[in-house]
């Protein structure tokens, strides 16, 4: 009977308890569920890299607008002169946007900046691991994987379009299997 505690003993913790709680608490892990992944957070880095890539694409449309044919026609040479032919219908495509950009180029900087918005969005709520990103991410990239498969079949082969259809297609999946995990679906 003298090992029995008293209730008195029960009712305010030592110090000494109070010390071992709190420094079993600073090294106790988050839990997984309140937490993103490393997957997630690797997806949420690359949404803002895209979106830098944007507002980078917006100033310098921005700083060149007026004379953009000019400056499109030297960076085509140089590219070609330095890479030849690697990746000439990417550059095409890229030229021929470009161009339609110099001509309405205000609506362009409002299109690329509310495009910016979104990955930078997507990015904080995947960081922060809220549950409309998730579903925005799923669905926002889902959305083009069949219209990317029929530009990969119906034009000639494109490794760039294969590059970005595997990255949309693996983006997909890890943001499908964090939001299994989270018992999201």
């Amino acid at each position: 009977m003298a090992n029995l505690p008293r209730q008195d003993d029960n009712l305010q913790p030592s110090s000494k308890d109070n010390d071992l709680d709190s420094t079993s608490q600073q090294h106790t892990p988050r839990s997984s569920a309140s937490t993103s992944s490393e997957s997630i957070k690797a997806v949420a880095i690359y949404e803002v890299v895209k979106g830098v890539g944007a507002l980078l694409g917006a100033g310098a449309l921005w700083s060149w607008h007026s004379d953009l044919e000019h400056w499109l026609t030297t960076a085509t040479a140089s590219w070609q002169q330095t890479f030849g032919q690697l990746l000439a219908p990417q550059v095409d495509s890229a030229v021929r946007i470009a161009q339609q950009a110099s001509k309405n180029w205000p609506v362009f900087l409002l299109l690329i900046f509310a495009y910016a918005s979104l990955r930078f969005l997507e990015a904080y709520g995947l960081w922060q691991d809220r549950t409309w990103a998730y579903w925005f991410g799923v669905l926002g990239y889902g959305i083009f994987i069949p219209i990317e498969l029929y530009y990969l079949f119906a034009s000639p082969f494109d490794w760039f379009k294969l590059a970005i259809l595997v990255s949309n297609i693996i983006i997909v999946i890890v943001v499908y299997r964090n939001m299994k995990r989270k018992g999201l679906i």
